[in-house]
């Protein structure tokens, strides 16, 4: 596509917000009872589950065993818990909504095979209302995280958490009501047109659904309001609903001088409240966040937010999994993490390898920040039609459950496929072009890695992104730069971005200076992957024409395929520890390049956790984002250091036997101070 990808505008929402008394949302978390096994006759309302183990979701088997890639069950396992309903009036319509199964899931209620889903990342409804009965209801559920030859994904560098890892609900409606079953998306969505300061022109389609046996006339009101409660823009337009059928009601709006969604600096969203009304009474709503903005990427100047080069710089983030609890945890959890990353200062995130929980979307709308997210097309794929129409099942989820989020700009159409064939290519095209049906306004990409960098692969999504690991895998630091050169000389009309570059580390392994490691070694100095960070960013950030550069990966993840690095079951590249307890030294270097002194001092003297070490001549590192560096050795003080790239750097300091403790301070203000153990050289442990 020559120019590169352009959307005039995205106009988004915040994730399902009931308005009270128009729905009734039950979280249905407690009261499991679960083994760990298949169990025939389970799904029987009769069937004696006294044996069987409480739990409370998000609950998966694999929380421990999965991570240490030992007892790694990839198999069945069964959930089962009573539900207890009232007398209810007629007409009511009864959803379970399941916020993630993985990977298959088959829901039976009171005996009936109620419906089933095949993926497990994204959100999914089942109608339950033709099975109940008032009193006592039994849900079963049986979950299969094996491999199925047409479920994607089919590979991946991770774990596959079995389970229901995420929340399920029940949602009660009246019979006229807000479409639940549009492959669970929230049943309302905004068709921008142009966006600007000056003025916002969008669409508001709304799906109502009339479960009635009679034809209704049905009345749809909007109100729009900004950050203040301020109300900016309403509509009322009555709607005809036949009997049993589903209808789109369309509002135009153009929004003068409108507060646009900018990044960080102002990530501000309106609130839109979509009522569903018989005669006066209202029947179903619904309040979902908007952001109002545009998004550019061009193969020269980059990302453009709002008309403006803006810079995107960031991680991939592997959801938000937890020693223990595996992708099982807790919304207090996901935003532990967030609060992590604006700590380190990340612009855009690529939430890989597949739907993330809606809380993560939602956290990156409040922060401003930009995300690149992407259907479970990795590593390995099948040519069979039950294979595509599964992946664009999971696409179709994936657009339409986040379409409302102002913060996701790609919609990625899958990972390092590990064949270079046409059937990969026709796959890329195909859901490409299924993507650009479903949602104009966002452009797509494809992580690319392991075929040439102009095949037919890499040229099938709007605009693209590599993956790379020089001076890991192969070759050396300074590839990186020469190589990005080529290759965007080669395609002077494609956008580029960076979507995958890193190093493994252990905080238990140090070695001051490092040698380079083995990847699939036992040994990996924390320091290496420091000196990776190092030598890449000076060599990303002369380059701004990439429209994004995402660190390979924020935190440490479980993949049971691994045994590297300090243990097993663990890919170690993460800036952060599997358990969030220590950042890492390329966190800090990271957190010096990406923040403002004006607003986050940072300064850190490198190499804390090399202690003890050699007494002699030594190099002491400062990250820091101060212009000039002060530096005492034991009281004693050196020589002021002026900051390059973010680092200040006295070589040759000499250590002496014993404790020798370092006090740094900065022009900022920001201080730091460790001590480090000196050993004379013949009696250090080996």
């Amino acid at each position: 596509m020559r120019g590169g990808w352009r959307a005039l505008v995205v106009c988004a929402f915040g994730w399902l917000a009931a308005v009270a008394g128009a729905r009734e949302v039950t979280p249905l978390d407690d009261g499991w009872r679960f083994l760990r096994a298949d169990a025939p006759g389970a799904s029987a309302t009769a069937f004696d589950d006294s044996g069987w183990a409480r739990v409370q979701l998000p609950h998966t088997w694999n929380g421990v065993d999965g991570e240490a890639g030992g007892d790694y069950h990839r198999g069945a396992g069964w959930y089962r818990r009573e539900l207890r309903l009232p007398a209810a009036p007629a007409g009511l319509r009864h959803v379970l909504q399941f916020d993630g199964a993985a990977l298959r899931a088959e829901v039976w209620v009171n005996g009936q095979r109620a419906g089933h889903h095949d993926g497990g990342y994204a959100a999914f409804r089942v109608d339950i209302t033709p099975w109940l009965v008032a009193g006592r209801n039994q849900i079963a559920v049986r979950v299969d995280n094996a491999t199925a030859p047409h479920v994607a994904p089919l590979g991946g560098d991770f774990t596959v958490f079995g389970g229901l890892y995420r929340g399920v609900q029940l949602i009660t409606v009246a019979p006229a009501h807000l479409d639940l079953l549009d492959d669970g998306g929230p049943g309302v969505y905004v068709t921008p047109g142009a966006v600007s300061a000056e003025r916002a022109e969008l669409t508001v389609s709304a799906r109502l659904r009339n479960d009635g046996g009679q034809p209704r006339r049905l009345r749809l009101r909007l109100t729009l309001r900004d950050a203040d409660g301020r109300q900016v823009a309403s509509a009322e337009q009555q709607v005809q609903a036949e009997a049993q059928a589903t209808v789109v009601a369309r509002q135009p709006w153009t929004l003068p001088h409108p507060r646009l969604w900018n990044g960080p600096a102002d990530p501000h969203r309106y609130t839109l409240t979509t009522e569903v009304l018989d005669g006066g009474a209202v029947q179903d709503a619904l309040t979902l966040p908007v952001g109002l903005r545009s998004v550019g990427i061009d193969p020269q100047r980059g990302l453009l937010l709002n008309g403006r080069p803006h810079a995107v710089h960031g991680v991939n983030l592997f959801h938000s999994g937890r020693p223990g609890q595996g992708l099982a945890v807790t919304s207090a959890q996901v935003d532990e993490d967030f609060a992590i990353l604006r700590e380190l200062g990340v612009t855009g995130l690529r939430f890989v390898h597949f739907q993330h929980p809606q809380r993560a979307y939602d956290n990156a709308d409040r922060a401003g920040l930009l995300v690149w997210t992407e259907v479970p097309l990795n590593a390995a794929m099948t040519e069979s039609e039950d294979f595509r129409a599964n992946l664009d099942q999971q696409l179709r989820e994936l657009i339409k459950q986040n379409h409302h989020h102002p913060s996701v700009f790609i919609w990625g159409l899958g990972n390092e496929v590990y064949r270079a064939d046409d059937a990969v290519v026709q796959q890329l095209a195909r859901l490409h072009r299924l993507a650009r049906e479903l949602d104009p306004t966002r452009a797509t990409s494809y992580a690319h890695c392991c075929a040439a960098d102009d095949h037919a692969m890499a040229r099938q999504s709007d605009v693209i992104g590599f993956n790379r690991y020089f001076g890991w895998y192969d070759g050396a630091f300074t590839d990186l730069g020469p190589w990005a050169d080529r290759v965007h000389a080669g395609q002077p009309d494609r956008a580029l971005a960076l979507a995958e570059y890193g190093a493994g580390a252990s905080v238990l392994h140090q070695q001051d200076p490092p040698t380079r490691p083995q990847p699939a070694g036992r040994f990996h100095p924390e320091q290496y992957q420091a000196l990776f960070h190092e030598a890449y960013w000076p060599q990303i950030a002369a380059r701004p024409w990439l429209w994004g550069a995402f660190v390979w990966v924020a935190f440490d993840l479980a993949s049971a395929g691994r045994n590297e690095g300090d243990r097993p079951g663990i890919n170690d590249k993460g800036l952060v520890t599997y358990d969030r307890a220590t950042r890492k030294e390329a966190f800090l270097y990271y957190q010096a390049q990406w923040n403002d002194p004006r607003r986050v001092p940072v300064l850190h003297i490198a190499n804390r956790r090399a202690s003890p070490r050699a007494a002699g001549p030594a190099e002491v590192k400062v990250y820091t984002n101060a212009r000039r560096v002060t530096l005492q050795l034991n009281g004693a003080a050196l020589p002021a250091a002026a900051v390059q790239g973010g680092v200040a750097r006295w070589p040759g300091v000499v250590l002496q036997p014993g404790r020798n403790h370092l006090t740094a301070r900065g022009d900022t203000g920001a201080t730091d101070q460790i001590t480090w153990v000196a050993v004379p050289p013949s009696t250090r442990s080996p």
